[in-house]
Parts: C-alpha cells; sequence; structure tokens
C-alpha cells in the first residue's frame, strides 16, 4: 500500500459543516471572554462604588461606574424627594457649561416619572420616540438609546440611574441585567455611607452642642445665642438661620440672624397671628416647610425651611428659623431630628444658665445685705459714738476755736452716717434693671403696631444694647414715638421701615415710609421738638421728601455728649 492511499480526504460538503461548527465555537469562546470581561468590569465597578464611605462621592461614583460598564455615552443618577420630584441629580457627560445653561434641575417628567412609578427597569431604543418622552430642555443635547434602573435602599426606592446613547447603538438585555446587579451592589453602598454620614453628623451637632454649652458656663458667657446660630447655620447646610422670640401674644421679632441671605432680617417684627414660626412656638413641635418659593413670612422663608421651637421649663425661648435658598434640596426627616435634639438641649444650657446667673445674682444679694448689716451694726454705732464723745468733750472746753473745730468734726461724722445709711438703703434695695434699648424699642413698635396697616419694619445695627446710655436711649424712644405718631397720622403710608444704627460715637435713627410725602401745613412742632431733643445730644433731625416717593426723617445724635437740659417737651424725659 501506498504512502498515497492513507491520505485522508473530505467532501466540500463536510469541510463546510465542519468549519461552521468552528465558527460557533470560536463566536462561543468570543463571548465567553467578552462575558468574562464585562463581569469582571462588574466586579470592578461595584469594588469602586463600595470603598468610599462619603455619600455624594458614592453617588458619583455609581454614575461613572455605570457610564463605563455599559459603554454609554451620558449618565446620572436622581434622587427622589418624598413628593416624587428630583431633588439631586447627578449627571456623566454633558459639560459643566452646557448643564449650566439648561437651567435648573429636571423635576423628573416623562420618562423619569415612569421609571420611579413603574420602579421596574425601562429600555428604549429611541427615547425621542417613545410616548413618555416629554422633549428636550433648551442647550439639552441630542439622546437615542436609554435605559434606566431604579435603585433601592433597604426595600425602598432611592433614586434612580439612568443611562444614555449606547456606543453599541443600542442597550441590550445585558446590559440591563449588568445595571440591575450593579444597582443592588449600589442600594448597599448608599445604605452604609447614610449610615456613616449620620454618625458624622450627629458627632458634629455634639461637639456644636458642647461649644454652646461651654459659652453658656464660662466666665463671663461669652454670646452664646450668636453662637448657637453660627453653629446651625454650618451644620444644617443652609443659607439663613434666625433666632426668632416672642414679644407679646402678638407680635414677634427676629433677635439674631446670620447666613448668606441675613441682610436686613435681624431686628425684623412681624405678627405671630397665622404665620409658621407662631405655629411651631404655640405647638411646641417642628415645622417642615417644602418651599421652592417664599411665602409671606418672607424673607424669613426663602425656599426649602424647618422651624425648631426651642423651649424650657419657664416659657419658650424662641424659635430657629432655618432656610435654604429657592430650588435647593429639602430637609430630610433626619435634619429635622437632630436640629430638635440640638435645639432641646441647648434650651436646658439656656435654662441651667439663667438658673445660674439667678444664682450668682442672689449670692450679690445676700453680700450686699451683709455688707449692709455689718455697717449698720458697727460702723455707723462707732461713729454715732465717736460723734457724743466728741460733743461731750467740747462742752469741756473753754477756747471758742477748739469748740468750733470739734463741731466741725462732728458735723462730718453726721455727713458720713447719713452717706453710709444711704449706702446701706442703696445695697438693701432690689437693683432696678431696665430692659435693653432693643427690647424697648420692639416694645414701642408693639404698641404703635395699631395705627398702621402693616407692623413697621425694623433694622438694627451696631450695638445698640451696649453702647448707648439710659439717658440717650429714653431721647431715641421719645424721637421714635415723635416720628411714628406723625407717620401714622400725616404719611397714609403702607409700608414703614425703622432703622436703628450705632457706629463709632454716633447714632442714627431713620424712619422711612411710602406715604404722601412733606405736606405744607405749616406747623413744625413735631419736627422741632426732634430738632431740640437731637440738639441737646450734639446731633441733628432732618425731614426729607424721598424721590421714590414718601418721606424719610433721620435723626441723630453722639453718644459722647451729655444733655445740655434745654429744649424737652416731653415730662417723662428728665433732662440730665
Amino acid at each position: 500500500m501506498t504512502e498515497q492511499s492513507y491520505r485522508l480526504t473530505f467532501t466540500d460538503g463536510h469541510r463546510s459543516e465542519l468549519d461552521r461548527t468552528l465558527g460557533e465555537l470560536m463566536e462561543n469562546a468570543r463571548r465567553v471572554l467578552e462575558t468574562q470581561g464585562r463581569l469582571r468590569s462588574l466586579l470592578r465597578a461595584g469594588q469602586a462604588v463600595v470603598e468610599q464611605l462619603e455619600l455624594p462621592v458614592v453617588l458619583r461614583r455609581i454614575v461613572d461606574a455605570a457610564v463605563e460598564l455599559v459603554g454609554a455615552r451620558y449618565g446620572a443618577l436622581g434622587v427622589i424627594a418624598r413628593d416624587g420630584h428630583l431633588e439631586q441629580f447627578i449627571q456623566v457627560g454633558i459639560p459643566e457649561d452646557d448643564a449650566a445653561r439648561m437651567g435648573p434641575l429636571p423635576h423628573g417628567d416623562g420618562l423619569l416619572r415612569a421609571l420611579g412609578s413603574e420602579q421596574r427597569p425601562i429600555r428604549v431604543k429611541n427615547l425621542t420616540r417613545d410616548p413618555r418622552f416629554t422633549g428636550f430642555p433648551e442647550h439639552h443635547p441630542a439622546m437615542e438609546s436609554f435605559v434606566g434602573v431604579p435603585l433601592r435602599v433597604r426595600g425602598e426606592v432611592f433614586g434612580n440611574l439612568y443611562l444614555a446613547d449606547a456606543e453599541a447603538g443600542e442597550f441590550t438585555a445585558e446590559d440591563e441585567e449588568l445595571l440591575i446587579s450593579l444597582a443592588a451592589t449600589a442600594g448597599t453602598a448608599i445604605d452604609n455611607a447614610r449610615l456613616f454620614d449620620e454618625t458624622q453628623r450627629r458627632q458634629r451637632w455634639s461637639s456644636a452642642l458642647a461649644d454652646v454649652t461651654a459659652a453658656l458656663l464660662s466666665d463671663p458667657p461669652h454670646s452664646p445665642l450668636d453662637l448657637l446660630v453660627d453653629r446651625v447655620l454650618a451644620l444644617a447646610q443652609a443659607d439663613l438661620v434666625a433666632l426668632v422670640r416672642a414679644v407679646s401674644a402678638e407680635s414677634m421679632v427676629v433677635d439674631r440672624a446670620t447666613g448668606p441671605l441675613a441682610d436686613g432680617v435681624a431686628g425684623l417684627v412681624f405678627a405671630a397671628a397665622g404665620t409658621i414660626t407662631g405655629r411651631a412656638l404655640e405647638t411646641g413641635q417642628p415645622v417642615v416647610v417644602p418651599l421652592s418659593e417664599g411665602t409671606r413670612e418672607r424673607p424669613l422663608m426663602l425656599g426649602p425651611t424647618m422651624v425648631i421651637p426651642m423651649i424650657t421649663a419657664r416659657s419658650p425661648l424662641g424659635a430657629l428659623v432655618v432656610s435654604r435658598r429657592p430650588g435647593s434640596r429639602e430637609f430630610t426627616a433626619r435634619d429635622v431630628e437632630l436640629a430638635a435634639e440640638f435645639a432641646t438641649q441647648a434650651s436646658v444650657a439656656l435654662e441651667l444658665a439663667a438658673a445660674r446667673e439667678d444664682q450668682q445674682r442672689l449670692l450679690v444679694l445676700e453680700d450686699r445685705s451683709r455688707i449692709a448689716r455689718d455697717l449698720h451694726d458697727h460702723v455707723i454705732q462707732r461713729l454715732f459714738a465717736a460723734g457724743l464723745s466728741l460733743q461731750l468733750t467740747a462742752a469741756k472746753v473753754a477756747d471758742p476755736d477748739t469748740q468750733a473745730r470739734i463741731a466741725d468734726q462732728v458735723q462730718s461724722l453726721d455727713e458720713a452716717i447719713v452717706a453710709i445709711r444711704t449706702a446701706i438703703f442703696t445695697l438693701t434695695s432690689e437693683p432696678e434693671e431696665r430692659p435693653p434699648l432693643r427690647h424697648r424699642v420692639i416694645g414701642l413698635l408693639t404698641e404703635l403696631a395699631g395705627l398702621f396697616d402693616a407692623s413697621p419694619r425694623l433694622v438694627i445695627a451696631g450695638p445698640v444694647d451696649l453702647a448707648v446710655p439710659d439717658d440717650v436711649a429714653d431721647d431715641v424712644l421719645a424721637a421714635l414715638r415723635e416720628g411714628l405718631t406723625n407717620v401714622a397720622r400725616h404719611a397714609r403710608a403702607r409700608e414703614v421701615t425703622v432703622a436703628l444704627t450705632v457706629e463709632g460715637d454716633g447714632l442714627t435713627l431713620e424712619i422711612t415710609d411710602d406715604g404722601v410725602g412733606i405736606g405744607d401745613t405749616g406747623r413744625r412742632s413735631g419736627i422741632a421738638n426732634l430738632e431740640r431733643r437731637a440738639a441737646r445730644r450734639g446731633g441733628t433731625a432732618r425731614v426729607e421728601r424721598r424721590a421714590e416717593g414718601g418721606t424719610k426723617l433721620t435723626w441723630r445724635a453722639r453718644l459722647d455728649v451729655r444733655s445740655t437740659g434745654e429744649g424737652t417737651d416731653d415730662p417723662g424725659i428728665p433732662a440730665r
């Protein structure tokens, strides 16, 4: 048998079948390798997501990993708010400049809302042809293929993951399955990040409370209320924090305010009836206002707001109004819980500090009583005995000059006894504490509020409670009463603003209205009173018509000039 007789030969039909089988094997091997590669990508994506604990970083990494995993050009993650709209929207692929030109975040309508309501994956070849598509905003890039999957955290939908414009032309069922797997891993990562974030936030709130308590218990105390509003501003990531107090059953005042939106808020006086702040103080429960626009309590509430009452055993201390810019994300239940817990503990610390002040005041009064008792029982008795002894000695002295000198000393002892008795009376009398000028001004505005359609707005700047002496404060109140009375009688104004400013050694009181302006009545008694009162303090008073309509009264006084005692027409304000 020759070598040629052992050569294997195949017919053309058998060769085609073998080639086809080999091709299928190679294709299956390629698919296995591709699937293996995508599974490795899924593992890498899951690892990238779970290795971080800061929630903003985790959310950004989820979007980046999803885009890379399925080969999408655009990706986004929308966090769903309580009302079903999107409160956060993290996107990848659209340049920041283009995203800024598109305007505010999407509300979650159309396909985005369908994904949230159906809570199951949605995959379409061309989203612009889908009947649920609502159109792109201006400057939005064109998109075709789309896939979205819900993100669940502990069984509840946290948000949705959106991918658009697949590099392969359209998203496949395999892409959808990979995204579902990534979403499951992402849900665990988000849960861990939220737990970590909550722990960190609780630590920050606790640290802030420790700072406020330390300020309260320091000697002397270091403006604990200012520190309180500053800490809440940072911890709540707010744009305005105001401490509102009730000055009467009908009126409230903004005692302190801080933040980028705090201009002109401090000192604002408004009616308590029908307000959210008044309701929070009345019920003692926090109130959450999920706003994107302002309310009747503007400029206190501009966007999303929470009102946290501060209640002590004695009385309501006030309410913390915490507000963000319009369009900002809303406050969550956890935000409200942490702020309410902080306010409750801060209220306890404030009450303890007030009790400490009362105890110190009692100790001072007891010490003063002891000093007065010692002066009366020992010093005065000895001085009185010395005076009697000198009088007896003078009766035995024949020299008239010596008698006169002894009589002078007896007179000096009598005067000393009178002075000591006056000191004793002062020590045993409860000192009269006059309210700070800020509160006296607020009380006067509350008293005169019935004369106006809307309560006058109050703006205070500078250390009015520290730098203004009592006698100057009396003149300020008299000038304010005179000016507001004139506005109520003659201006027919809808809005009235009172601005009290202390700067350096000068004080300025401005009363501005939008009324009919200055009339030529020929009577200047009220303005003359204001001028004389200002002149006594080295200042001036001027009334002028505003270009935009209405009148402006400017009353100035110097804080370093003592009253000349001239020209007061108010018997209740003594000249000094």
